[in-house]
């Protein structure tokens, strides 16, 4: 069973998405009848999930498909972004709680997209990878999807504050983890992006933003953002989502990286079996092997 959207979510939903409540229950099982026939796909088919999915792709089954088919052939074939630390691993715990990706609460009848604040300076390059953000990222979305209607109607919106980024870091960023990254993040979890808004940039870095660009459809490369400093973020993302240490009233950081820890640990028999979902590549068929390791122009909303 879905959750009911309010009746303002329900209606951006109905504009916006072409969401129809009476074709929903109708939707989830073709969905569903699809993945039952895809013998090389393991799939998640809880109801939440899929009606997720359809959001992203203003309930297209066809871009949905697509997206699913994707979705699990990364986790199989690009694994040192998908499953480079496990949920399930204490490391991950750790990882997390450095605050190098946290999703920022919203408020109660918030019709804003969520934040998703990325902060790679906070990590120590001599013992993690740029790729263990994407991690964390991967999974709390898988979270957030499941949880927050809002997000899976009004999107996402990414923040990347670049403050403590040194040369080290930057130097994991080849453009073969940097094309995985994107796909992954943009192209295959079921979100809408709805724009990247870049602060405290260091120099050196143009040319990483050169090669994602490279990757990123037309309206993502308009909808990206750099700005001086946090009061110029300011005038663009929600004061009342953004973190204290922003300048916002969202709360201090450690308190929200604290509540993703929580869902973490909440979430672990759940993510014990996402962990055995994926694809099977020696069952693909050559109908549906076109999609392996594809890593297509994004098309985001």
């Amino acid at each position: 069973m879905i959750r009911e959207l309010s009746p303002e979510l329900a209606k951006i939903a109905k504009n916006e998405l072409n969401e129809n409540p009476n074709q929903v229950a109708s939707d989830l099982q073709n969905l569903k009848e699809w993945i039952s026939k895809q013998a090389h796909l393991k799939a998640r088919t809880d109801d939440q999930w899929l009606i997720a999915l359809l959001r992203g792709c203003k309930f297209s089954l066809e871009r949905v498909k697509s997206k699913l088919e994707l979705f699990y052939t990364l986790r199989t074939t690009a694994p040192e972004v998908t499953l480079r630390i496990k949920p399930t691993e204490p490391q991950f715990l750790e990882f997390l709680r450095l605050g190098t990706c946290v999703i920022l609460p919203q408020p109660k009848n918030s019709l804003s997209p969520c934040i998703i604040l990325i902060r790679a300076g906070e990590y120590d390059p001599e013992k993690y990878n740029v790729a263990d953000i994407m991690c964390i990222l991967y999974y709390l979305v898988q979270i957030l999807v499941i949880e927050n209607d809002t997000a899976t109607v009004m999107g996402t919106a990414i923040a990347v504050d670049y403050q403590n980024v040194t040369l080290n870091h930057l130097m994991q960023a080849s453009p073969g983890l940097l094309k995985k990254i994107v796909a992954v993040s943009q192209d295959s979890l079921p979100l809408r992006l709805k724009g990247s808004h870049h602060v405290n940039v260091p120099s050196g870095i143009e040319i990483i933003f050169k090669l994602v660009s490279g990757f990123l459809g037309e309206k993502a490369k308009e909808r990206l953002k750099i700005y001086k400093n946090n009061d110029e973020l300011l005038k663009s993302l929600p004061k009342e989502i953004m973190p204290d240490e922003y300048g916002g009233t969202g709360g201090p950081l450690n308190d929200i990286i604290e509540y993703w820890a929580k869902k973490i640990i909440e979430y672990r028999p759940w993510m014990e079996q996402e962990m055995e979902f994926g694809t099977d590549e020696s069952k693909r068929t050559s109908k549906n092997k076109s999609n392996q390791g594809s890593f297509r122009k994004l098309d985001i909303d």
